[in-house]
């Protein structure tokens, strides 16, 4: 009974345990084949061909991850789409990682932030 106890409790603590929530918007009708990889999908901070937007990716995590990381999760999503790159990457951080003041239940919560990028195709 204590065996089945230790797993039910383990497996509730961790089950609802997520650092990355990821999601993507398509803003066209048209279906662009998936990339097979995420190392396919370039960021850029400037684009200097013509382009067609086709979605938004969006990632929602702990501000103390760092952007490398949320870029790959991006890319991961951008290449489920069928994107080329992904520009414009936007974030509600405001530069400073605040602790939230200790929890009663998980006593180090910390601050979430959001983060968007836009999904382009090259024409």
């Amino acid at each position: 009974m204590k065996k089945f106890l230790f797993l039910f409790i383990l497996t509730f603590f961790t089950s609802a345990c997520s650092v990355y929530h990821v999601t993507s918007d398509d803003t066209t009708g048209d279906v662009y084949p998936q990339k097979h990889s995420p190392q396919e999908i370039l960021y850029l901070e400037t684009v200097d061909r013509p382009f067609e937007i086709i979605g938004y990716v969006h990632v929602t995590t702990e501000r103390r991850q760092q952007m490398s990381d949320v870029i790959e999760r991006m890319k991961y999503e951008a290449a489920i789409i069928g994107g080329d790159a992904i520009v414009d990457i936007t974030s509600d951080a405001t530069g400073t990682w605040k602790k939230l003041p200790a929890q009663n239940f998980i006593k180090n919560g910390y601050v979430r932030a959001n983060f968007s990028a836009t999904v382009i195709i090259f024409k």
